[in-house]
């Protein structure tokens, strides 16, 4: 065998070595953006992209369905969860259902507020601008973004206090001392 022939049968192994890992290299890339793309984004992402932060939802989804076309929704928990928001209780039952679209969710079931002694259901949450206003049907009330900007705790029960109660508590306790 001639040096040309040696030359040549290296040249082919290498360029069969340089397709090899760029063939390698492609399967590689469409695998791992296949299986990205198969992986579906969390509750909490998909309350921000549609403008909601991700708050509004206590700690512990499961799962969720979203029909992106129609934007109705559900929501598990592996129970009922009750926390505090300001001077409200809320109670999230083990499945929440509702039409969610850009700054709106609407249809609500399975997420009520205690007024005085009184459940009632949320049936609409809205975004208005720095605020999400929180509607019964019959009354609404505001509470600011930054309120939501953590998750609830539903181990933490009725010992959730918001921030700013906490502050207003302590002081009413250190004024009537």
């Amino acid at each position: 065998m001639n040096k040309a022939s040696i030359n040549h049968i290296t040249s082919c192994q290498n360029s069969r070595n340089t397709m090899s890992l760029a063939t390698i290299s492609l399967l590689l890339l469409f695998f791992s953006a296949s299986i990205s793309a198969n992986e579906k984004p969390s509750a909490y992402e998909e309350l921000q992209n549609y403008d909601f932060p991700i708050g509004i939802l206590p700690k512990g989804v499961t799962g969720y369905e979203l029909n992106t076309k129609t934007g109705e929704f559900s929501a598990y928990f592996n129970g009922s969860c009750r926390f505090m928001l300001s001077s409200y209780e809320l109670n999230y039952k083990p499945v929440i259902k509702g039409v969610i679209s850009k700054g709106i969710l609407r249809k609500l079931s399975g997420v009520s507020v205690k007024v005085v002694l009184i459940w009632l259901n949320i049936v609409d949450v809205r975004r208005k601008g720095e605020n999400l206003q929180f509607s019964v049907g019959i009354t609404s009330a505001n509470f600011p973004i930054r309120s939501f900007v953590e998750c609830p705790s539903c181990e933490c029960g009725l010992d959730f206090i918001h921030e700013d109660e906490r502050k207003f508590r302590q002081k009413l306790h250190v004024s009537s001392s």
